[in-house]
């Protein structure tokens, strides 16, 4: 880790972004990085990466300034947890640096007895949003979208953060996001399968279409009450079918997550 390049993925070949960008991050999307890098594209600037299959993923966006999470944004969801549907959207954080790659390891916590899954659609900003006037002027603020997977020790999140969740979402590599992040006239976030499955068997199954607050109108609610920064990323919730449902079993050393999106990719996870 550490030593990520940047890559496009188009038109089935992958291409190396060190001659447009240092790194996906904040400061590229401030600079217009995505029309900076469909016109090297289209020019034929770029160089191929011909052993991209057999390299890391990395994470598809570097070190973003803040990792938003929305709770309870799936009717079903809030139910197997026990809690009633949120009238306006759940904000919680998880830190920074609890971001890795999609088919990274990720280790137990010391302490963890009760770790759980949960697939979820990333929105990551691209330009500044504050105050935004409607929720249709959102999608403009929208770099694109990844898969990701946040993790949650739910002992340390429902019985040790006084009421607050920051403690069971903040462990050492619990944001995998990724493999790819797709730009907006690429993928549409309304009506997308979204699923996952613990050492094969599945386990959640369900579309974007029916998450209570969409993806324009948790960037506009959250625009009047913080500033989204390039490169911020959002996590939108997660469908039923997890293990505090108490249908499934809590995850455990050796366990191996697989997370999907239709149109995103697939991410995968061994627990260490």
């Amino acid at each position: 880790m550490g030593q990520e390049i940047p890559v496009a993925l188009w038109q089935g070949q992958y291409f190396d972004l060190r001659a447009v960008t240092a790194d996906i991050d904040g400061a590229f999307w401030s600079a217009q990085g995505a029309e900076r890098v469909a016109r090297a594209l289209q020019r034929g600037e770029l160089a191929l990466v011909h052993d991209a299959q057999a390299l890391r993923v990395g994470a598809p966006v570097a070190r973003p300034q803040a990792l938003l999470c929305i709770g309870l944004n799936y009717a079903a969801h809030a139910a197997e947890s026990g809690m009633p549907a949120p009238q306006q959207p759940v904000l919680f954080f998880k830190h920074p640096n609890t971001l890795v790659g999609p088919n990274d390891a990720v280790a137990v916590p010391r302490g963890a007895t009760r770790m759980d899954w949960e697939v979820e659609l990333a929105v990551v900003i691209g330009q500044r949003a504050s105050y935004l006037p409607s929720v249709a002027a959102a999608r403009a603020h929208i770099a694109g979208y990844c898969v990701a997977n946040d993790l949650s020790e739910r002992v340390f999140q429902l019985e040790r953060s006084g009421s607050q969740w920051g403690k069971g979402k903040s462990l050492p590599g619990f944001c995998p996001l990724g493999p790819m992040l797709v730009t907006p006239d690429e993928v549409s976030p309304e009506d997308l399968r979204i699923r996952s499955w613990v050492n094969g068997e599945p386990r959640q199954d369900s579309s974007t279409r029916d998450m209570i607050f969409g993806v324009d109108q948790i960037v506009h609610d959250l625009s009047q009450y913080l500033v989204l920064e390039p490169g911020d990323v959002i996590l939108t919730g997660t469908p039923e079918g997890v293990a505090m449902s108490g249908r499934f079993p809590y995850l455990r050393a050796g366990d191996v997550v697989e997370l999907e999106i239709e149109g995103l990719g697939r991410q995968r996870q061994q627990l260490g």
